[in-house]
């Protein structure tokens, strides 16, 4: 008999025991050891099975030696998973930058410009093939209070903080409506005259108007995009090289020389690791922005594992080993929320494979406007793929912004095969004021899916497309086109997986009425 086990029992089971002369003792009687009655759902057994740690032992509910440093690991884990989840949004901003550096721009006046459009080349997070990316980085602590002058005529424009978060639009969401602009970014630690609020406000300086916001951060992330004229890039890349200025406040009466630099048809790197590297991604960071950029409770993720503002990150050889473990878990997590995704909403329709990549209509990720608090998953769900974080891509703004759905699975539920072939049916009057855009990317890079084809996409407006008699259209995924289906072909590769995403620009109201919506992704036999 298990004595152990049974001494265990006594202080948890709420029955009714035998007294020691065969007469019942009352369940209110005193816990054995106690002078009165313990709730037994307080005491802790002297051992404990767990189907993640094992057993788990404990004297008089004080864990033993062994157990001791199993949950100490299992902390260092969890919290290494938790961090790896949480900085997702600033690893993926210094992705993005340390890939402009590698194109060797260094400074706020030097951009990068997709003047040949985003081919596959590359490494670049859910990226379309569609619009001109002029692309920039500004450094608030070296350069102070910033004027971000957009030309008229651009498109959808962002500026992200650090943290990946929303400090204002430009171009057409923007306060300047298209028509053109100056903006005001202000530092963190601006403390003067102009007010800031996040979004923007219209303000008087010097006789003329700057849209003023103040950053949480001093490294800030500003993404215009131009869109085709006639199908061509040209206009909107000569918009950026003429119109676009970026320049320090104070050196607004002689402001340094714009410097574009291409990175149509080139390789780079702007995503983060998924390896233990990327919590030194985010210890740089840390160090380099203001404390205040962050709330307490998500410091304290990073905290834990050793990544805190002022102290130096450095793990030893055992917790090196535990944070690559949890790196490896986190990593693991956030594909399964990608690619698996069981939070509620994220289906545009019932039984359908297209999801939404900003579940809950919230660019903050709040539930029912904050009371739920803010749902971490889907704020995992769109980081990991996506970037630029704006209202207008949430927001119904007819005619305006953009829309977008993905779907990683076909109609079956089956993960995408580069080896096979499949059809997926847009109906008649797709509902965009400018153009759709279908483009296919790589699972494991979340990156433009590398193919024979310098861009693995179909547009409306740059494509020639073969329709079908009711207006609709036919596009297919294969490793060799279908007999006949060149125009309307994206290709794959054999051996690979794949995933899509449609974009909507100027989305139409049966777009957010749903009285539209796309076919799903079926397998197709030439014979059909």
């Amino acid at each position: 008999m298990n004595f152990r086990w049974i001494r265990s029992q006594l202080g948890i089971v709420a029955l009714v025991l035998l007294s020691a002369n065969g007469h019942a003792v009352d369940a209110d009687d005193p816990t054995p050891g106690y002078n009165h009655k313990i709730p037994q759902q307080i005491l802790t057994p002297d051992v404990v099975e767990t189907k993640l740690l094992g057993e788990l032992t404990f004297d008089d509910g004080r864990p033993d030696e062994a157990t001791t440093k199993k949950l100490y690991d299992f902390l260092t884990v969890v919290r290494g998973t938790e961090a790896f989840l949480n900085g997702i949004p600033a690893t993926s901003i210094e992705g993005l930058r340390l890939g402009h550096i590698e194109l060797g721009l260094k400074t706020s006046s030097q951009f990068m410009i997709m003047d040949r459009l985003l081919d596959s080349n590359p490494l670049f997070l859910t990226g379309n093939t569609d619009t001109v990316y002029c692309s920039g980085f500004l450094d608030l602590k070296r350069d102070g209070p910033t004027v971000v002058e957009v030309p008229e005529k651009c498109g959808p424009g962002t500026v992200n903080d650090a943290f990946f978060r929303f400090v204002i639009d430009m171009g057409v969401p923007g306060p300047d409506r298209g028509s053109g602009g100056k903006y005001l970014i202000l530092p963190p630690d601006y403390d003067g005259e102009w007010e800031g609020p996040i979004g923007g406000k219209a303000t008087e300086i010097d006789g003329e108007t700057y849209f003023v916001v103040q950053s949480t951060s001093w490294v800030n992330w500003v993404i215009l995009r131009g869109f085709l004229v006639d199908g061509k890039p040209d206009a909107s890349a000569e918009m950026f090289r003429n119109g676009l200025k970026v320049y320090p406040l104070s050196m607004k009466s002689n402001p340094p020389a714009m410097k574009f630099v291409s990175g149509s048809e080139k390789t780079f790197n702007t995503i983060h690791a998924n390896t233990f590297e990327f919590y030194e991604e985010l210890a740089t960071v840390i160090q380099r922005e203001p404390v205040t950029m962050l709330d307490p409770e998500l410091r304290g993720i990073f905290a834990a594992i050793g990544i805190e503002k002022g102290k130096e990150f450095s793990p030893d050889e055992k917790e090196r080993r535990l944070l690559t473990e949890a790196v490896a878990i986190g990593n693991a997590t956030a594909r399964s929320i990608v690619f698996r995704p069981r939070l509620t909403g994220v289906k545009y329709y019932s039984g359908s494979a297209w999801m939404t990549a900003f579940i809950g209509g919230d660019y903050k990720w709040l539930k029912d406007g904050g009371r739920g608090g803010r749902n971490l998953d889907a704020r995992t769900l769109f980081f990991y793929q996506a970037t630029v974080n704006t209202p207008a891509m949430v927001l119904k703004m007819t005619g305006k912004g953009s829309q977008y759905a993905y779907a990683a699975v076909d109609q079956e539920g089956r993960y995408l095969d580069g080896s096979k072939t499949y059809k997926l049916r847009l109906p008649a009057n797709v509902p965009v004021k400018d153009f759709w855009s279908v483009v296919i990317y790589d699972p494991q890079t979340r990156s433009e899916l590398q193919t024979g084809q310098s861009f693995p996409s179909k547009n409306n407006k740059r494509d020639d497309l073969q329709t079908n008699p009711d207006g609709s259209v036919d596009l297919y995924f294969a490793p060799e086109s279908p007999a006949g289906k060149e125009s309307n072909w994206i290709q794959t590769v054999s051996g690979k997986g794949w995933y899509t995403l449609l974009r909507l620009y100027g989305p139409l109201d049966p777009w957010f009425e749903k009285t539209w919506r796309p076919g799903e992704i079926e397998l197709f036999d030439d014979a059909d």
